[in-house]
């Protein structure tokens, strides 16, 4: 990065996915592990669903604290 210059993604707003290996030959699976990189929340998932709402829930939260639409 450019000393002095802005993100373009901000910092809050990322995370870190972690997806579980499917055994050969096994259907593929969307479990795993997420963590937001700022506040270190995680969360365990066993479904898209679940991820969604985990960062959902958080970027509200972010979005809450920061007062940015």
């Amino acid at each position: 990065m450019i000393p002095g210059s802005q993100p373009t993604l901000p910092t809050n707003r990322a995370f870190v996915v972690q997806f579980r290996v499917s055994p050969t030959g096994a259907p593929s699976c969307w479990e795993g592990r997420a963590e937001h990189v700022v506040s270190g929340q995680v969360a365990h998932f066993r479904a898209v669903e679940e991820l969604l709402a985990f960062m959902s829930r958080v970027l509200a939260e972010v979005q809450e604290e920061s007062g940015t639409p």
